[in-house]
C-alpha cells in the first residue's frame, strides 16, 4: 500500500442542501465545540494525542502522526491505551455497523450480502452499485430516491469507467449509497415517507439510530453534526466506539440484530469495501474479525471473543490507520503475519520503496 493516492473510504463533503432544508443547529461536521463554542485544536498531546505513527524515508524519520487508541481485552477490560480513551470523536463511517444494527431492529430484513452493503464505505465498482440497487428495489424504490451526497466511485477504475462512457456522479456510486439505502428500506418497512426527510435527526428513524448508539456505546452522545454523506453524525467516546463494536461480535448466533450485522460484515467483507481496501484484506486475512474504516482516521474492529479496537489519527490522514491497527490487534494477541499488504503502507522515491508508515508503540 502507498502512502500517495487515496486509499479512502469517504470524502469529507458537507451537504449545504441538507443544512438549508434542516438548519445549523446541530453542527457542521467540524470538531466538538467546548462551553464557549471553541473547537478543539493546538498541542495534540493536550488534545488526548500522543505520538502513534512515523512514516520513514531512506532511513530517516520524516513524518510523525498523532492519535489515539483504546484496546478492549476479552473481559471487556481496557489492556492498552495510548492518548485519551474518552477522547470525544466523530465515529465518522465506523457508526455504519451501529446504524445498521438499529435498522435490523426497526425491522430491515437483507440477506447478509446487502446487509453487508448497509454496513459499507464501498468502492462504487458495477459489483457495489448493483447490490445497492437490489437493496431499494427490494422495497420497490428506484436510486432517484436516495438523498446522500452524489460522487464519484472510490475505485478508480469504476470512475473512470463512468467517465468515458460519458456518466457524471451519481448518489448511487457515492460509497456511503448502501447505507443510505438500508435507510429507505427501512423507512418503506415502517411506512414513513421515502424522502429526504429521513436525514432529518428528529426523524423516527434516526431516533432509533441515535437510541441504539447510547445503549451500545453506554454513553448518550456527546454532539451531532453532518456527515460526508449529509446522514447525522454522532460524536461519542473513543472507548466507547470499541465497547460498541464488542458488543456487535460478541452477539451469539441467533436471530439479534447485532448478530446478523456481525455475520454479514464478516461473511462478506469485499461488499463492506472493495478491491486493493485494506478493510477488506484485513478482515479476509483474520478469521472472524469484524473491522470498518471511516473518514478523518478513523478505525474500529471486534472479534467474537471480546477483543475490540478503536483508533483516532489525530491530523484526520489514512496513511497511519494500517499499522496502526494491525500493532494494535497484535497487542491483543492477534496472529496479524496473514494480513500483508492490509497493514503495510510504504512510502516510495522515484517509484520505488524508500521506507514506510510503521506504529511507534
Amino acid at each position: 500500500m502507498s502512502d500517495s493516492g487515496n486509499d479512502g473510504y469517504e470524502r469529507d463533503e458537507i451537504s449545504d442542501e441538507f443544512s438549508d432544508q434542516f438548519g445549523n443547529d446541530i453542527g457542521d461536521g467540524s470538531a466538538p465545540m467546548d462551553d464557549n463554542g471553541a473547537t478543539s485544536g493546538g498541542d495534540p498531546t493536550e488534545s488526548g494525542f500522543e505520538l502513534i505513527a512515523v512514516a520513514s524515508r531512506s532511513g530517516f524519520d520524516e513524518s510523525f502522526h498523532f492519535g489515539a487508541l483504546v484496546c478492549l481485552g476479552p473481559s471487556g477490560d481496557v489492556e492498552f491505551s495510548l492518548g485519551n480513551p474518552e477522547l470525544p470523536v466523530y465515529a465518522r463511517s465506523c457508526n455504519k455497523p451501529i446504524q445498521a444494527v438499529a435498522m435490523v431492529r426497526a425491522g430491515l430484513a437483507l440477506p447478509a450480502e446487502l446487509l453487508a452493503l448497509v454496513c459499507a464505505s464501498h468502492s462504487g465498482t458495477p459489483h457495489h452499485v448493483g447490490a445497492v440497487a437490489r437493496i431499494l428495489a427490494s422495497v420497490g424504490l428506484r436510486p432517484d430516491a436516495l438523498a446522500n451526497t452524489v460522487d464519484w466511485p472510490l475505485d478508480t477504475g469504476a470512475t473512470h469507467e463512468l467517465i468515458r462512457a460519458g456518466e457524471h456522479e451519481r448518489a448511487i456510486t457515492m460509497n456511503c449509497s448502501g447505507k443510505h439505502a438500508g435507510m429507505l428500506a427501512t423507512c418503506h418497512t415502517n411506512g414513513w415517507a421515502c424522502d429526504p426527510s429521513y436525514l432529518d435527526p428528529n426523524h423516527p428513524l434516526q431516533q432509533r439510530i441515535t437510541d441504539t448508539i447510547s445503549e451500545l456505546t453506554v454513553r448518550d452522545p456527546g454532539h451531532v453534526g453532518i456527515d460526508g454523506c449529509g446522514a447525522p453524525a454522532h460524536v461519542m467516546p473513543l472507548v466507547g466506539l470499541a465497547q460498541a463494536f464488542r458488543a456487535i461480535a460478541l452477539a451469539p448466533p441467533g436471530p439479534s440484530a447485532e448478530h446478523a450485522v456481525f455475520a454479514a460484515m464478516t461473511s462478506h467483507p469485499f461488499n463492506v469495501g472493495g478491491p486493493a481496501r485494506d478493510v477488506t484484506a484485513l478482515m479476509e486475512s483474520i478469521p472472524g474479525l469484524m473491522a470498518k474504516d471511516g473518514a478523518q482516521g478513523m478505525y474500529a474492529a471486534a472479534l467474537p471473543d471480546g477483543r475490540a479496537v478503536a483508533v483516532k489519527i489525530a491530523d484526520g490522514g489514512d496513511r497511519a490507520r494500517p499499522p496502526v491497527m494491525a500493532r494494535a490487534l497484535a497487542l491483543l494477541g492477534v496472529d496479524v503475519s496473514a494480513a500483508g499488504t492490509a497493514t503495510n503502507v510504504s512510502t516510495f522515491g522515484h517509484a520505488r520503496v524508500v521506507g514506510n508508515v510503521r506504529a511507534s508503540f
